[in-house]
């Protein structure tokens, strides 16, 4: 299968473990390479290193130096190409709090809905 694309590459960024857990294998299982990162802080130290990231899925509560709404607003003017899925189970956000082109998902998400968004931002 030369001709096939290598599979896209999802930053996972939620501060509660099992939740973190969670997601990443939910994206691995959906046949993307999953990086995660506890933090905002954790997660640009590898969007610094790694130039093969084009997906980002973040909480928006999380301790450390901003939220996961600040760093939502932070890669889009970074890294203006990288797709992002915002969630949150405390907090409702509109397209006008959100960076332009990213998505929010309520918690409980459901699986199958994020991952669907995640192929459309991926192709």
């Amino acid at each position: 299968m030369a001709n096939q694309r290598p599979a896209a590459s999802v930053l996972v960024v939620e501060d509660e473990e099992l939740l973190r857990i969670f997601a990443v294998e939910l994206v691995e299982d959906a046949g993307f390479q999953a990086f995660e990162a506890a933090n905002a802080d954790q997660a640009i130290a590898i969007l610094e290193k790694r130039s093969d990231i084009s997906l980002l899925l973040t909480d928006i509560h999380m301790p450390g130096s901003m939220d996961g709404l600040k760093l939502a607003h932070a890669v889009r003017h970074r890294w203006p190409p990288i797709k992002i899925i915002i969630v949150s189970g405390q907090v409702h956000l509109t397209e006008d709090d959100m960076p332009s082109g990213s998505r929010f998902f309520r918690k409980p998400y459901e699986p199958t809905e994020v991952v669907s968004e995640l192929r459309l931002m991926a192709a």
